[in-house]
């Protein structure tokens, strides 16, 4: 089964939790998504991400109303990331820093070594007043991300044949028993490599589109004019945001956003529902008819075949790429014809 992207391979993506929300930030999509449950899929807002708030190592949210954006050794302290507002830059006291997960719950701060299997809870990140290091209890490992939800504490498990789904407990000392919740579809979209759970896993393929063949006994001169899609296919992706809402502050164009996380899912690895292709130079322009002429010559006995690449969501075509492929083998050609993207 395909899973969603862990924190500890994407930068700049990570959940924080406040008082009544839950936030998901996605750097990589300059934007992150607000919501009153993560398992009802309640109150969903898009919000722009202030570029001085993007491409942090760690993200976390106090009771207060304060965003924290960790990066190497220091962290920024807003009041809003769309705006940076009331921004105040930190260091982190020597005890706060090399953390593997940060989160802020019941006023305080708790940043968990993977490694020790422990944890450091403080009340002041960069004095460390009142630092304390204890034992991470086992039930607490493995997490692919792990945020702070009020007085409790969350982590996002693995995707199973339950799907994706989170714990939510009271205490990292105790082998508490977690309650357990599913994520709402409208936010595993949202997620990176959510679209491989929602939709199912990116593929590739190359699909014939003409073929001619001269069976006579000279050869001869083939004119045609070929009709093909380029640009990706809004409808097929429209609904994975029909639940949210997008705020002003975003400055994307009416289904801008839905094309770019598709196009951040086939970026990412197999492993996490993607096809580890680049498509920036590709039209993600909703999909149109493109006539092109195509003149050659045909040998006696010969066939010749024409196929074009397309990208897809589980069996639905998304994207139709420029290029077309001509051979005379009956068989799909086997190479990728798009870069590979970065890890």
């Amino acid at each position: 089964m395909s899973g969603i992207v862990p924190k500890n391979q994407i930068k700049g993506v990570d959940f924080c939790g406040g008082q009544e929300h839950s936030y998901i930030i996605r750097s990589d999509l300059g934007c992150y998504m607000q919501s009153s449950s993560l398992n009802k899929g309640s109150d969903i807002t898009i919000f722009s991400l202030h570029p001085s708030c993007q491409n942090g190592d760690h993200y976390l949210a106090d009771l207060s109303g304060y965003f924290y954006i960790i990066k190497g050794n220091s962290f920024r302290k807003v009041t809003d990331l769309s705006t940076d507002s009331d921004a105040v830059v930190l260091s982190l006291d020597d005890n706060c820093r090399g953390g593997d997960y940060y989160f802020s719950a019941n006023g305080w701060f708790y940043i968990i070594f993977q490694e020790k299997g422990t944890f450091r809870q403080t009340s002041d990140l960069n004095k460390d007043t009142d630092g304390e290091e204890k034992a991470l209890r086992s039930n607490w490992h493995n997490g692919l991300y792990y945020w702070g939800q009020s007085n409790s504490f969350c982590l996002l498990r693995p995707v199973s044949e339950w799907g994706v789904e989170y714990n939510e407990g009271n205490s990292l000392t105790e082998n508490n028993n977690f309650d357990t919740h599913s994520v709402h579809p409208s936010v595993v979209n949202f997620l990176p490599g959510g679209l491989s759970i929602t939709k199912g896993p990116a593929f590739g393929r190359w699909e014939n589109i003409k073929s001619a063949s001269n069976d006579s006994k000279t050869a001869v001169t083939w004119h045609k004019k070929v009709i093909k899609k380029v640009g990706y296919n809004k409808e097929k992706i429209r609904d994975i945001t029909h639940n949210w809402k997008i705020s002003t502050s975003v400055t994307f164009e009416s289904g801008a956003l839905e094309g770019l996380i598709a196009k951040r899912q086939f970026s990412f690895s197999a492993e996490y529902g993607g096809s580890q292709v680049n498509t920036d130079k590709e039209s993600w322009n909703e999909a149109t008819e493109v006539e092109e002429q195509l003149s050659f010559v045909l040998n006696p006995t010969e066939r010749i075949y024409l196929w074009q690449y397309n990208l897809g969501l589980g069996e639905e075509s998304v994207l139709f790429c420029r290029d077309l492929k001509m051979d005379d083998e009956p068989d799909s050609p086997t190479e990728v014809p798009l870069p590979p993207a970065k890890p």
